[in-house]
């Protein structure tokens, strides 16, 4: 039998799906929808051609009112490869894999090109800041969807944040910079994972924002995700504080996270760069 979107969709979600029941598995959809995180390389090199290609197809990202307000650091030189990779020892996928580069929100451009155009800068906000990391964050998109394309297996790197200040030193990063992710990119060794992702009766509204069945999707969510991929007892988080429930699902993982500060450097670091953040 064909393989079709609504199977994608099907596997994405874990629910039964009729759209897309119809339309055989190909196609740009389809490549987003069989998205997996990849953690293990081969040792094969991505061609200097095709990383040129993929930089050009990260680049015609959208961006606001066409400021363009995302650079990339491609991190070639071995020393910092793995003075980054030490940061962070339990990914230790950043130091191996065939190329790995940190996407940055760039707010200096622009401010040298008022410069250069003798013109004021009157643009130092929150939303200023928001821009910029949200141009990163569509140019790093781009790229994870042109790479998939060809075959190659991504995975994103936010952890880099932890130690943003290291991060940004290592790099040179001057005012205006900031280092937004990390991409580790390379041929996959095996097949990656589809993470199972919350249903659009969550995610998606119309015409207003409504979460009163939030706690029972959630729940169902939980269920499903568990009976795809439980999540072992060495994974469960502040056990000395929290104890361990009769069932440990997505929802009690991801609470327990957010109830413990993480990254609290960053809006010091990014104020300290330059943004106000007003």
């Amino acid at each position: 039998m064909t393989e079709t979107v609504a199977d994608l969709i099907e596997a994405r979600f874990g629910l039964p799906e009729t759209a897309g029941r119809d339309r055989p598995a190909t196609g740009t959809a389809a490549e987003i929808l069989r998205h997996r995180t990849h953690r293990r390389f081969t040792d094969a090199p991505v061609d200097r051609e095709l990383m040129d290609i993929l930089f050009a197809c990260a680049f015609s990202a959208p961006t606001k009112s066409d400021l363009q307000q995302a650079s990339v650091v491609r991190v070639k030189d071995p020393a910092k490869r793995r003075a980054i990779a030490e940061l962070i020892p339990d990914m230790p996928w950043i130091g191996t894999a065939p190329e790995f580069m940190v996407f940055c929100g760039d707010g200096r451009r622009l401010r040298r090109i008022c410069e250069m155009r003798g013109h004021g800068f009157a643009n130092d906000s929150l939303d200023f800041f928001l821009n910029c990391a949200t141009d990163a964050a569509l140019v790093m998109q781009n790229f994870i969807v042109a790479a998939e394309a060809e075959g190659l297996g991504c995975c994103a790197i936010s952890v880099l944040r932890d130690h943003v200040r290291a991060v940004g030193d290592l790099l040179g990063l001057p005012p205006g910079v900031f280092p937004y992710a990390g991409l580790c990119v390379g041929w996959p060794a095996r097949e990656g994972f589809v993470s199972l992702r919350l249903p659009p009766a969550v995610t998606v509204h119309t015409d207003a924002y409504d979460d009163k069945d939030l706690a029972e999707q959630v729940d169902a969510y939980d269920r499903r995700r568990d009976a795809r991929y439980a999540i072992p007892a060495a994974g469960h988080k502040y056990v000395a504080d929290y104890g361990r429930p009769d069932f440990y699902g997505w929802s009690e993982d991801k609470a327990r996270q957010m109830s413990k500060p993480e990254r609290m450097d960053v809006g010091p670091y990014v104020r300290d760069q330059g943004f106000a953040l007003d």
